[in-house]
């Protein structure tokens, strides 16, 4: 089904400037608070690059190409798979790409150049890393639209960072974006397999109850999948018992909904 959007003029696009109106003397201008007051983003994006820097190779004018013609507000990445920055066995700093060694420089190089040209140059981004390549976060928000607050975990007064870089929260004036990278089942059918994801799913489930005071815009991979047609092969993906066809994944999903 087809839906179609009238499309909001926003105070980042470009416009033509308005000549101001003549004022008699000793009149003022009111300006109303909702004219004053920040906006927000209102048009999203949410991929899993599987790997940004193998699509910054391979797909980017595709991509590039996609994000003009769209335009988002935000891009939430999911499984960038960037490592984060410090070296080995050293304290790593989860929201800087690594670059203490030629090959992550020249990696580091690759991705900026890329996030540096027309149309990401105009987003500013945020990192959640792994401390190697695996999984990872990142959040890009148009420089227009400064968030209040980004944090990295769900428990705010606990971990800074989520392990494996799945988590991304920002705080605009009139709502909460999350962007998740959720752990998948595991690929072995022992009960034991699945304690990951059940431990993350309660957690995930406890924040979003919780989570209160403005809406919350939860996007991301959640690695999940509600029906069958969710999936590319349902039979597969049934037999398998991974990746979120078959509870305890779909029950969460239903419990969220």
């Amino acid at each position: 089904m087809k839906r179609f959007f009238k499309p909001i003029e926003k105070e980042c696009s470009a416009k033509k400037p308005a000549l101001s109106p003549s004022k008699k003397d000793g009149e003022t201008t009111e300006t109303s608070s909702e004219e004053n007051s920040k906006k927000d983003p209102l048009k999203f994006v949410t991929w899993n690059a599987n790997s940004l820097l193998l699509r910054v190779k391979n797909n980017w004018p595709e991509f590039s190409n996609f994000i003009t013609t769209f335009d988002p507000d935000v891009i939430a990445l999911q499984e960038v798979r960037m490592p984060a920055a410090g070296s080995k066995d050293a304290p790593k700093n989860h929201q800087e790409l690594k670059d203490d060694t030629k090959a992550s420089r020249e990696e580091k190089l690759i991705l900026m150049r890329a996030l540096s040209s027309p149309p990401f140059k105009n987003y500013q981004i945020w990192w959640s890393l792994a401390d190697s390549k695996y999984a990872g976060t990142a959040l890009l928000v148009k420089k227009c639209f400064q968030p209040k607050k980004v944090s990295f975990s769900l428990e705010k007064t606990a971990l800074k960072y989520e392990p494996d870089g799945r988590v991304i929260l920002a705080e605009f004036e009139t709502f909460y974006l999350l962007n998740t990278y959720a752990p998948n089942n595991g690929w072995k059918e022992e009960e034991n397999s699945f304690q990951r994801r059940r431990k993350w799913d309660k957690r995930i489930q406890e924040f979003v109850l919780q989570c209160s005071g403005k809406p919350l815009i939860w996007c991301g991979d959640l690695n999940v999948s509600h029906e069958e047609i969710d999936v590319s092969h349902p039979e597969f993906f049934a037999a398998a018992k991974l990746n979120g066809y078959v509870p305890p994944n779909k029950e969460v999903l239903v419990l969220l909904s």
